[in-house]
């Protein structure tokens, strides 16, 4: 049985019509204006390309009744108010160099769109004198210029979105869910321009609350930068993040880049920038995926403050809607500059691990809160002082008899026999094995915590990617090759991949149209399916254009032997052993966290031990 197509009315030639204007803006917003923050993320950008250094945002109820954007910026003058309401009007640019963009904005859509589903009212200024006027756009139809009252700048207000459109409101979520959005986009562009202070307000229910507020940074770019995103992503990220500044063929990275032990269980602490623009890009996400691949788990992702900058000309900021995602005249040579930056940066950070681990230690020894404990007196009695002294004066006779064992059967003190000198190294000097897998180190300012076999794995790991770096990874010829037909698209696309595969063992080669025939396989993965490794292959350079897959496999394989190579849990060690694994790990790279990225060792310092017994 045939259905007919809802989308081909019933007369004989479909007839070709001209859109009305305010169709075509309502079209718009559905592709500029999602939801709340999308407006916002309009208006505020606006903001910043007139030049403000204070930018005020004012919501109600997520967004969806009120949007007031304040800022200081050049202003307009009335002759400029209707203009900048008319679709495809702009100061950004002229039209024409579309590959030479330095703002923010450049279409001339966003306030056409507002205006046609939601009630628009500008006012603003000119700095270069004159009176402030003021427009009202709703559901398209303007109103006459006014005269208005305002000292400077310009004020955008935007009441009832999507008032127009009444069925775009039953897709938004709620409130609270709004709210969160427009704070995200917010902290973005917090993010990308520090030297700007911005305000986030919820005026819900006639409140006025201030729900983020960032002043502007002074200083150089680094510190700038570091302030900024102390206040956003908070001070335990700057104080576990690597400092990242490179370049490589006139492009260059900035950021900050946190310890593998820093991990997040999602991606939303990943905020990647391409010339001051946040961007959610698959290639750069892809890379940074790439650089952390050998220190983090699947389930684990890092978290990155980085910014690309390059000339305007050699990226494409023009592919998407809302200008989400960019494309690269070079791409291998950004991806290879965010890997090798990381890489370079997490191997010079050594054997460090986040100070959080050494928090998450102490709030785990916290006791869960109760009724306040009365303690002694700071003044005791005579009578108290008298029988501490008794206690603890030695009991007489006591060497006469065999000293009674207190060590548990599971802990084992070292003697001290070092002149001291062994406590000035990081991780300090052995003291101690409890439970057979716990190294106690002593240091100069407080002690470190070791876990011997997640240690010594790293250690082992790390010896044997270096060889396999040295000598190359072995191939396994296939007695038949394995032929597996893909398609020409996929064909091509591994073909292209065809020497680097070659290099970690899998040799393929063209058979045919469509057809793939592999020659070998890497031989520590042994018998392997080729086929189900070629289409993983396939959906990680369609996913994130470019593949792990058999790198991931072959590094997994040497985790694995790594770990059945390592010191075991229950094994007894000698202080010049324990010694020894901790002179290796503090010349080792990454052997602050395991093969899984967990931390190999915890550091607490004399102060946070006089803190759990109340000393301080």
């Amino acid at each position: 049985m045939a259905f007919p197509d809802p989308k081909i009315s019933g007369v004989a030639r479909p007839v070709i019509r001209q859109l009305d204007e305010t169709v075509v803006n309502r079209i718009a917003a559905g592709e500029v204006v999602e939801r709340p923050a999308s407006a916002v993320k309009e208006l505020v950008e606006n903001a910043i390309d007139s030049g403000a250094d204070r930018i005020t945002i004012e919501v109600a109820n997520g967004g969806k009744t009120l949007i007031r954007v304040t800022d200081n910026g050049c202003g307009m003058t009335p002759a400029d108010l209707p203009l900048a309401l008319a679709r495809h009007a702009t100061s950004k640019i002229d039209g024409t160099d579309l590959l030479n963009i330095n703002s923010f904005g450049f279409r001339g859509e966003a306030l056409a769109s507002l205006g046609s589903v939601g009630r628009l009212v500008i006012t603003s200024r000119s700095e270069a004198g004159g009176d402030a006027h003021t427009i009202a756009v709703t559901g398209g139809r303007h109103s006459v210029i006014r005269p208005a009252a305002l000292s400077g700048g310009t004020v955008v207000e935007l009441r009832d979105l999507f008032f127009a459109t009444p069925a775009r409101l039953k897709f938004l979520r709620t409130d609270r869910a709004e709210m969160q959005a427009i704070t995200e986009v917010v902290k973005r562009l917090a993010m990308a321009e520090p030297a700007v202070g911005f305000t986030l307000r919820d005026m819900s229910d006639g409140q006025n609350r201030a729900t983020f507020r960032a002043d502007p940074e002074n200083g150089d770019l680094f510190n700038a930068l570091g302030a900024r995103l102390g206040q956003v992503m908070g001070r335990d990220f700057i104080e576990n993040a690597l400092p990242i500044d490179a370049e490589r063929e006139g492009i260059r990275l900035i950021g900050y880049a946190a310890l593998p032990t820093y991990s997040r269980g999602s991606a939303t602490a990943q905020y990647l920038f391409v010339n001051g623009r946040p961007v959610k890009d698959k290639l750069l996400v892809g890379a940074l995926r790439g650089a952390y691949a050998d220190f983090l788990s699947r389930d684990r992702h890092p978290a990155v403050a980085l910014f690309v900058d390059c000339p305007p000309e050699r990226v494409d900021v023009n592919v998407h809607p809302a200008k989400a995602e960019v494309r690269f005249r070079e791409p291998g040579v950004v991806r290879g500059l965010i890997v090798s930056s990381l890489r370079h940066a997490l191997a010079e950070a050594g054997h460090r691990a986040s100070s959080t681990v050494a928090e998450a230690t102490l709030g785990a020894f916290r006791p869960e809160p109760g009724p306040a404990r009365v303690y002694q007196m700071d003044r005791p009695s005579q009578g108290s002082l008298r029988a501490a002294r008794d206690w603890q004066a030695p009991a007489i006779g006591f060497a006469e008899g065999p000293a009674p064992d207190f060590s548990p059967t599971a802990a084992r003190v070292e003697p001290i026999g070092d002149d001291g000198e062994t406590t000035r190294h990081p991780l300090g000097a052995a003291r101690a094995q409890v439970h057979e897998n716990y190294i106690i180190a002593q240091t100069e300012t407080g002690m470190v915590i070791v876990d011997q076999h997640a240690a010594h794995e790293r250690l082992v790991y790390e010896k044997l990617k270096r060889q396999m770096a040295e000598n190359g990874v072995a191939s396994q010829a296939l007695l038949i090759p394995e032929i597996v037909t893909l398609g020409a698209h996929d064909t091509a696309a591994l073909m292209e991949l065809a020497d680097d595969l070659a290099r970690l063992g899998l040799v393929v080669e063209p058979f045919g149209p469509g057809t793939i025939a592999v020659q070998a396989t890497p031989a520590i993965l042994g018998p392997v399916n080729a086929e189900a490794m070629l289409r993983d292959i396939l959906d990680e350079l369609d996913d994130l254009g470019e593949s792990l897959t058999v790198q991931a496999r072959i590094e997994a394989i040497l985790s694995r032997v790594a770990c059945h190579g390592s010191i075991r849990s229950g094994r007894q060690m000698r202080a010049e052993e324990m010694n020894a694994l901790l002179r290796e790990m503090e010349a080792t790279p990454h052997s602050g966290q395991c093969n899984h990225g967990r931390p190999t060792y915890v550091e607490l310092k004399l102060s946070d031990i006089e803190r759990l017994f109340g000393r301080t």
